[in-house]
C-alpha cells in the first residue's frame, strides 16, 4: 500500500498517545474500530503512514475482489487489476476460508468466525476518490464473517461482516478482532450515558480549556456512580429486570444516588444561603461578547446546457391573481 500523509487530526491523536506513554515503539499497532457508516479502506489508506490498523463492519450487500491471479505465460492483452468477485450474499463465491475458529461465549453461545485473506474493494473515481490519481490503489484486507448462536436480547442473530486492514490473519488474530468489535458496544453505551444521562454535551462551552474541565467532571461523576454501585438502592422501572448490586448499570445507580446523602459523611461545611447576583446594570453593554465564526457555505449557480436556454416571450402570460 503506498504511503500517504496522515490526516492532521489522526496524526495529532497518535502523537498524544505517544506523549502520554500509552504507545511505544515495539507495541502492537493501534486498532481503530468503526461501524458500517465509515469507509474502512479509505481510512486505512489515509493512515498508512502510522502504526494504525482499521477494523470496521461492512454491510451484507458488499462485493469485494480477490487478488489478481498469476499471469500465465503467453497471455495477450492488458493484465487485469482485480481477481474474482467475493459477494457477501452469495456463498458460492466464498470458497474455503483461510482461517476458522469456534468459541464458546457467555452472552452469545457458540460463535463461529471465518476469515478470507487479501480481499479489496474495486474503487471508482467517485465520492472520496474523485480527485485521486488515474490509477486507483489496491487496498487489501481480511474479511471476517461472525455468526453467533443467540443474542442476549432474544432477537434473531444475523451474520456480521468485518473488514480488517491487515492481511495473513491467524486464528488468534481472528478471535481477537471479532471480540474487540463486540467490545465496542460497551464503549458506545458509556458515551451514551455521558451525553444523555450526565449531560456531557448540554453546556455551551466557549473555550477548549473549559471543555476539558467539564469532561473531567463528567468522568469524576461516572467514577462515583461506579463506586456507589453496592451502596445505592435499585430503583428499577417496572419493565426492567432485577440485577444484583455488583451488576447495576450506572444509570440505575444514579436514581438511588440521592438517597446516599443520609448514609454518607459530609466533610464539607453546610452551604450558605445566597441569592442570585444583580447581573449587568441596566444600560451597560457587554464588553466581552462571545466570538462568532462565519460559516461559509459554498453554493454554485445552476447553469443550463448549451442550446437549452429559455427565451422570454414578447408578451408574457399575466400572473393569476385572486
Amino acid at each position: 500500500m503506498p504511503r500517504r500523509s496522515p490526516p492532521g487530526r489522526c496524526a495529532t491523536s497518535w502523537g498524544r498517545l505517544v506523549s502520554a506513554g500509552q504507545w511505544q515503539p515495539g507495541d502492537q499497532d493501534i486498532l481503530v474500530v468503526a461501524d458500517a457508516g465509515y469507509d474502512a479502506p479509505r481510512l486505512a489508506f489515509l493512515l498508512a503512514n502510522l502504526p494504525v490498523q482499521v477494523l470496521a463492519r461492512m454491510r451484507s450487500n458488499r462485493v469485494l475482489r480477490r487478488a489478481t491471479p498469476p499471469r500465465q505465460p503467453g497471455t495477450i492483452g492488458r493484465p487485469p487489476r482485480h481477481g474474482g468477485e467475493f459477494v457477501f450474499g452469495d456463498p458460492a463465491t466464498w470458497g474455503e476460508p483461510d482461517a476458522a475458529t469456534v468459541t464458546d461465549t457467555r452472552l452469545y453461545g457458540t460463535a463461529w468466525a471465518r476469515a478470507w485473506n487479501r480481499l479489496h474493494p474495486r474503487l471508482t473515481h467517485r465520492n472520496a476518490w474523485i480527485d485521486a490519481a488515474k490509477a486507483l490503489p489496491i487496498i487489501e484486507g481480511t474479511v471476517i464473517r461472525l455468526e453467533v448462536d443467540h443474542l442476549p436480547s432474544g432477537a434473531t442473530p444475523k451474520p456480521v461482516w468485518l473488514w480488517w486492514s491487515g492481511v495473513d490473519a491467524t486464528a488468534a488474530d481472528v478471535d481477537r478482532l471479532w471480540q474487540t468489535f463486540l467490545r465496542r458496544f460497551d464503549i458506545e453505551h458509556t458515551f451514551r450515558l455521558f451525553k444523555q444521562t450526565l449531560g456531557w454535551t448540554c453546556p455551551k462551552i466557549r473555550t477548549p480549556q473549559a471543555a476539558d474541565r467539564w469532561t473531567w467532571l463528567i468522568l469524576a461523576a461516572y467514577t462515583q456512580l461506579r463506586l456507589a454501585r453496592t451502596a445505592a438502592a435499585d430503583l428499577r422501572r417496572p419493565w426492567e429486570k432485577p440485577a444484583p448490586p455488583q451488576r447495576l448499570p450506572p444509570a440505575r445507580v444514579r436514581r438511588g444516588f440521592r438517597h446516599l446523602r443520609a448514609k454518607a459523611t459530609c466533610p464539607a461545611g453546610a452551604p450558605k444561603p445566597s441569592r442570585p447576583g444583580p447581573g449587568r446594570p441596566p444600560g451597560r453593554r457587554n464588553t466581552q461578547p462571545t466570538s462568532r465564526h462565519d460559516v461559509h457555505i459554498a453554493t454554485t449557480k445552476k447553469t443550463n446546457k448549451p442550446g437549452t436556454e429559455k427565451t422570454k416571450t414578447a408578451s408574457p402570460r399575466p400572473r393569476q391573481r385572486g
